[in-house]
């Protein structure tokens, strides 16, 4: 079981607080898009067995017209065998989810949007440098539902300073009302090169206060599994059974193929990426050359990054596939460590899984930081 990470590297705007990598200027669309199939066509013997998933992320997928979707999928199509039920994600902006833009989406593959919504209020959206406008995260919600479009999941971001809790709790209820099975929710985080971070710097923006991130979390946590949502990554929250395919395939280390400039893959021993630089992976392609670099993993990193992406998850730290993956000695360093987060009540140990509870989901990064064995 595999999967496909496609990255389209184009914005309309660049979001105060956004640190992926893109573009605002789509003339050279057409060129990125023939890299990008060329990319697919030189990765295809690196997926054996159906493909199960295809993500397009970026960027902002939703921007590109129906031609060039369609010509990465038909290009998808003639190198791989692709599952005819792959669950089949695209990125979008609820601007660019017209009633146009549904009827030609309707024309292809696509059966899940990621919708970029983050506050259903104007004000926020104005701070985030967001391209839609308030109503058009709702509207587009509900014309998708109409068009068939029914596996949604939508995108919220807490923890800035013009969410009052008031703000947050009816951003939750507003999503719930929509009748979404999936909703992602992100604290804000100032990544050092964003327009966010200078404005902090400059003083001319206030400072994220932690404080309030872990207290609209709780609340999340609190309003969403009430309302029938299963906690099942620290940022991720679905109705039983809608779980996002790709994503956590990424977090149980299921191999996957990255595509497109910046993008990440994983066959189960390296991490590959390529360059966050459209001109350099563009003249690479256009040679006929991977631009992709590989970081072989030792076994302290493999164990790591396991730890990592696990403690995250309702399923937990599976303790016996320490033993088995990575040997006894991981496996008493791992109970070592554990041990003083079972003594301050922020984990649960059961069943040979390691799993967070409220408490510990506040300080997961922390714990699993802990829990690393470095190497010497």
């Amino acid at each position: 079981m595999s999967g496909i990470y496609i990255h389209i590297p184009f914005c309309k705007k660049a979001c105060h607080y956004c640190d992926f990598h893109f573009s605002t200027s789509l003339k050279y669309a057409d060129e990125m898009v023939d890299s990008i199939c060329r990319e697919i066509k030189l990765k295809k013997d690196r997926i054996g067995g159906q493909v199960r998933s295809i993500y397009f992320g970026g960027g902002t997928p939703s921007i590109l017209p129906q031609a060039a979707l369609q010509k990465i999928f038909d290009t998808i199509n003639h190198t791989f065998s692709v599952d005819s039920n792959a669950e089949i994600t695209l990125e979008a902006n609820p601007d660019d989810l017209t009633p146009q833009k549904l009827k030609e989406l309707k024309q292809l593959p696509v059966n899940r949007f990621s919708i970029g919504v983050q506050s259903f209020y104007e004000e926020d959206l104005v701070w985030m440098n967001r391209a839609h406008h308030a109503d058009e995260a709702e509207n587009c919600i509900k014309r998708s539902q109409d068009a068939g479009f029914e596996n949604l999941t939508l995108d919220l971001i807490y923890g800035y300073p013009l969410l009052t809790d008031a703000k947050w709790i009816a951003n939750i209820d507003k999503a719930i009302d929509l009748q979404v099975p999936h909703i992602s929710a992100y604290a804000l985080t100032v990544e050092p090169k964003t327009a966010l971070a200078h404005a902090i710097r400059e003083k001319k923006q206030s400072p994220i206060n932690d404080h309030q991130s872990a207290a609209q979390f709780v609340i999340l946590m609190e309003k969403l599994q009430g309302a029938g949502f299963e906690h099942y990554e620290i940022s991720n929250f679905a109705k039983p059974g809608c779980y996002a395919m790709h994503n956590t395939n990424y977090w149980k280390g299921v191999t996957y193929i990255g595509i497109g400039p910046s993008a990440h893959g994983f066959d189960g021993q390296n991490r590959l990426h390529n360059p966050a630089n459209n001109a350099l992976y563009m003249e690479k392609l256009q040679s006929n050359k991977l631009p992709e670099i590989v970081e072989a993993l030792s076994l302290n990193d493999r164990f790591n990054e396991y730890v990592m992406t696990a403690l995250r998850t309702m399923w937990g730290i599976d303790l016996s596939k320490i033993e088995n993956d990575f040997g006894k000695d991981f496996l008493e360093q791992t109970l070592q460590n554990l041990k003083n987060f079972e003594e301050k009540d922020w984990l649960c140990i059961s069943n040979e899984k390691v799993t967070l509870n409220q408490n510990g989901k506040l300080f997961a990064d922390h714990i699993a930081s802990e829990l690393f064995i470095i190497n010497e």
